[in-house]
């Protein structure tokens, strides 16, 4: 029994101490549990990403910021995602496919059939079973990064109207995939969260297990 579960959501959603908590939380249950990230995951894959996201490279294209997020993610389901599962492993993944619906679909603009066809031939055709959508103001995104400290990078130096179209690519991918997409308040306490997640969760991968 292998299943494929990501986490989504705009910059300080807090979907990284999400994957974290429910990794933890698999693990104490016996699941052989693999946790890995877009853009990222591989050598290759973590080489592109620093293209991506360093400061450096903000004369970046908008075609060469997508196709070298696909070339990530090409890499990253050929070398890491598909032998894990095939291996009967939980993969969690911070971000993946939907962020690109989000941020170079509705952020960027660029049509979402071009997106679904590129995407389908980079991943092989391998969708989650289950993405978790982390839903929180763009204020409070803001709020969030101030506190932390942290330097931005390349795309999270981008405008408020930008990050306002992601937040609402991923309320719209949420809403026309409901069978696999939980879109949840980003803004609850940790804990409320945590139980949330742990449960659709367990309840997704029994599910499979009874199919198997």
């Amino acid at each position: 029994m292998s299943i494929f579960i990501t986490f989504e959501g705009i910059d300080g959603c807090g979907k990284s101490t999400q994957i974290e908590l429910l990794k933890k939380n698999l693990d104490e249950h016996g699941y052989q549990v693999v946790l890995t990230r877009e853009p990222g995951g591989t050598v290759i894959s973590e080489k592109i990403r620093e293209l991506i996201l360093s400061v450096e490279n903000t004369g970046m294209s908008t075609k060469c910021e997508l196709l070298l997020y696909l070339a990530a993610r090409a890499q990253h389901v050929d070398q890491k995602i598909i032998p894990e599962l095939l291996k009967n492993k939980i993969v969690l993944s911070d971000r993946f496919e939907e962020a690109t619906y989000a941020y170079q679909g509705f952020g960027r603009g660029v049509s979402l059939d071009i997106l679904l066809f590129i995407n389908m031939y980079a991943t092989s055709r391998v969708t989650p079973d289950l993405t978790f959508i982390l839903d929180i103001p763009i204020e409070e995104s803001e709020l969030r990064w101030k506190k932390s400290g942290k330097v931005r990078d390349r795309l999270e130096m981008n405008n408020k109207n930008f990050f306002k179209r992601v937040r609402k690519g991923y309320q719209d991918r949420a809403a026309m995939n409901p069978d696999r997409i939980v879109l949840l308040d980003g803004t609850l306490d940790i804990g409320v969260l945590e139980k949330q997640i742990i449960d659709k969760s367990i309840e997704v991968i029994r599910d499979k297990q009874f199919i198997y």
